[in-house]
């Protein structure tokens, strides 16, 4: 038995060429600009001005764990996907349901991306042609420019046979773009797995979901970070394979009438407390060490199923129509961050009278900055991203259309009144009465005549 979803909750969004789209999770679209600030949050925290330093020595890790905000995108994508895909891939791998998955994953991700890369290509290019040094991105690791590298980044693979992220891409949040492309690219295999653990015990699937965030968390508790050779994979694989498994939890319990009004109650309020208990993790963490809160990631499948079955309450505020827009640019926000910062720490370094760390015209411009991000995004969003995402997805990925296959007379029973009987035009029976025993819908195109016409005709 199904259960009624609120509506506030649910909306139906229009396909993206595969099938028509299954309900839209309101609070988790809204989750995702929550993510994509924390993330933006966390990169802005490096611009050198005083009034950063203050604001970071009173935040401390809710804003230096900020790249905890791409684990939680991992998740969310992973929920998503699974809920969007996994009843058509998952019964079987077939090359056709395959090929339009990825086309319609490439069809949303790859349009802003390749706008956002080229722009900041030339930008990098300029900077290595005429730079007064070596530098060409404020990376760690400087990315390489060389037609290869761009073929790499081009296509979304640069990060594929790295161990590490740092220097691969020009814009250097992308990594995790190519990371999250891996895992589309897996899905229509992984799905055949998933989808075969769907009747597991719901107690089993959530365990699950949990361990697979255990690898990240771990490495949080030992070292403080999550850095280490392949732990990109690690995290992308991980994450996107908890996001699927929260997915397979809340799908049972809708499935066999568990979300009950008790089970929606104790689910809210989780969606309302649990942000408080993550926050407080890292804050707590970093009384074992530097870093060491961030392993409260383990705790991102349990909000984001809890938010999925949430009805009532604070974790709402996800599913108004602010949020929801917001969670919709978010992908566009987590592209264009990282070039605007970018332009304003080189113009930090070129005019440090004007606007260096401790001016009032840095901190003016640096704050002016990060609130355009929002704005830019938002035109990204709707010159670019969506409106590239819904030609892309006309271009449908057919199966031939079989012969035509000739179409016979097919005999009703004679109307009660006056029957047509000219021979030079076709014979047009009455409408029949709907649910009659005798009527049968015909394609277009059949020619309907009566037993007695025929009759007449013959003879």
């Amino acid at each position: 038995m199904t259960t009624t979803t609120p509506a506030s909750r649910l909306t139906t969004r229009s396909g993206d060429g595969v099938a028509p789209r299954p309900a839209e999770f309101r609070t988790l679209t809204g989750l995702r600009i929550v993510a994509a600030v924390w993330v933006v949050l966390f990169h802005f925290h490096f611009s050198p001005l005083d009034g950063v330093d203050a604001a970071v020595d009173v935040l401390g890790p809710l804003v230096t764990a900020g790249a905890l905000g791409v684990d939680l995108f991992f998740v969310l994508s992973g929920f998503v996907i699974a809920h969007t895909y996994l009843d058509r891939l998952g019964p079987a791998l077939r090359i056709g349901a395959t090929a339009r998955f990825v086309w319609a994953r490439a069809s949303r991700i790859w349009p802003a991306y390749a706008l956002v890369f080229h722009l900041f290509g030339i930008w990098v290019v300029a900077r290595l042609v005429w730079g007064s040094d070596d530098r060409i991105a404020f990376q760690a690791v400087q990315p390489v420019v060389s037609l290869s590298e761009y073929l790499q980044q081009l296509v979304l693979v640069q990060l594929w046979d790295a161990p590490f992220f740092d220097g691969v891409s020009w814009v250097g949040s992308t990594w995790s773009i190519s990371a999250e492309w891996l895992a589309y690219l897996l899905f229509p295999v992984a799905a055949l797995v998933f989808y075969r653990l769907r009747d597991l015990p719901v107690a089993l699937l959530a365990a699950g979901s949990l361990a697979l965030m255990t690898p990240i968390a771990w490495a949080y508790l030992l070292t403080g970070s999550p850095y280490h050779p392949w732990s990109w994979a690690v995290r992308v694989l991980c994450g996107f394979g908890a996001g699927v498994l929260a997915h397979l939890v809340v799908s049972r319990l809708q499935a066999e009438d568990r979300a009950s009004d008790r089970v929606r109650r104790w689910a809210s309020a989780t969606g309302a407390a649990l942000p408080l208990v993550i926050a407080a993790g890292l804050v707590a963490g970093e009384l074992l060490g530097p870093g060491r809160g961030g392993a409260v990631l383990v705790a991102f499948p349990v909000l984001v199923g809890a938010l999925a079955l949430a009805d009532r309450g604070p974790a709402m505020w996800l599913a108004r129509p602010w949020a929801v827009y917001g969670g919709r640019v978010s992908y566009s926000l987590y592209l264009v961050h990282i070039p605007m910062f970018e332009v304003f720490w080189l113009a930090q370094e070129h005019f440090p009278q004007l606007l260096g760390r401790p001016t009032p015209t840095g901190h003016a411009v640096g704050l002016a900055v990060l609130l355009l991000t929002l704005p830019a995004a938002a035109l990204v969003h709707g010159l670019v991203e969506e409106p590239a995402r819904l030609r892309l997805t006309r271009i449908r990925l057919r199966k031939p259309e079989p012969a035509p296959v000739a179409r016979p007379i097919v005999f009703i029973p004679a109307p009660v009144g006056p029957v047509r009987t000219s021979w030079g035009s076709a014979a047009v029976a009455p409408q029949p009465r709907r649910g009659g025993a005798m009527h049968r819908r015909l394609g277009a195109g059949s020619r309907t005549v009566t037993v007695t016409e025929y009759v007449q005709r013959v003879l």
